[in-house]
């Protein structure tokens, strides 16, 4: 009869959890909506916000909206506008942050789907009201038709980027 080491549980364990750590994984916080108040309007499609967690730069997902902050870029058509309209949705409120697959981007910052206490979905909001394209970066594109809608009929309606701005169809 074979003997089993008594070690085997935890040395699979620890593999495991290595493995959950290389891929991105942090317990408590993967997928999960997590919720958050927003301490800082940075432009059309980021914030800072303050959680449990602690401090964090959040980029919208699917979406981006003209650059008003992007250094040596100058201010974008509709940036300023896009921005005050983010600014209305969710400073100083409490959001609910819901992650893709890939959890941060190549600066670092979370990435996340935006929704207000009431359930607005923001980043859609932004788009409907032609503040923002869309931005499809895999893997994160679970809401990329649902955004892609809006964003037809934004331009159909000329909301927003879509009336004003003379590269927006670029």
């Amino acid at each position: 009869m074979k003997r089993i080491d008594k070690r085997l549980p935890g040395l699979v364990l620890l593999a495991a959890l290595a493995a959950a750590l290389v891929a991105g994984f942090v317990p408590g916080s993967a997928k999960e909506p997590t919720s958050a108040r927003v301490v800082r309007v940075v432009d059309g499609d980021t914030i800072v916000v303050e959680s449990s967690e602690g401090t964090e730069r959040v980029r919208y997902i699917g979406i981006d909206t003209p650059e008003s902050v992007k250094p040596n870029t100058p201010v974008q058509c509709y940036a300023k506008t896009a921005s005050h309209l983010n600014e209305a949705l969710v400073a100083g409120h409490t959001v609910t942050l819901t992650y893709g697959p890939e959890k941060r981007d190549r600066y670092g910052r979370l990435l996340a789907y935006v929704a207000t206490e009431d359930g607005v979905d923001v980043n859609a909001t932004l788009v409907e009201r032609g503040a923002a394209k869309t931005l499809e970066i895999k893997p994160n594109t679970q809401r990329a038709s649902k955004y892609g809608e809006l964003e037809a009929k934004a331009r159909n309606m000329q909301a927003g980027l879509w009336a004003v701005c003379a590269d927006a169809h670029n």
